[in-house]
């Protein structure tokens, strides 16, 4: 892992590190773009997602890495956007549920790591109970 990086959170509000994981990512409302300097967090801010009303396939994994993520956490994620966000050079960890501070400590810290599948069976089937990130 690196010791800088910026690692964006599919989130269901605008509440930063205190807000909740969302189950998709694809259908998430905002994404908390969280600032890791030295293995750290340093600073955290939501940014509403723009393409939440209109979810077109492809679009999301150049808009999160055109944030400058290195990263991206989300409680479920298809198997496309997965391959997407891996081609542009991105880790992806899935399987997430609970407070974004939590689930990026996690990731921090090495407890949370992969992909859970997700089968587009809303909503049971891409948090997999994985609460902030436990094995």
């Amino acid at each position: 892992m690196r010791r800088n990086q910026v690692v964006a959170v599919a989130t269901q509000d605008n509440q930063a590190l205190q807000g909740e994981v969302s189950m998709h990512f694809g259908r998430c409302p905002f994404f908390t773009v969280v600032y890791v300097v030295d293995g750290r967090v340093k600073h955290a801010h939501s940014v509403e997602n723009p393409h939440f009303e209109n979810h077109q396939p492809g679009v999301m994994p150049q808009y999160i890495h055109g944030l400058g993520a290195d990263v991206i956490l989300a409680g479920g994620m298809g198997p496309k956007a997965v391959r997407l966000f891996h081609g542009l050079g991105m880790d992806v960890a899935t399987g997430a549920m609970g407070e974004v501070g939590c689930v990026v400590d996690a990731y921090l810290e090495g407890r949370l790591r992969g992909v859970v599948p997700c089968a587009h069976d809303h909503p049971e089937s891409c948090g997999a109970g994985h609460e902030c990130g436990a094995e």
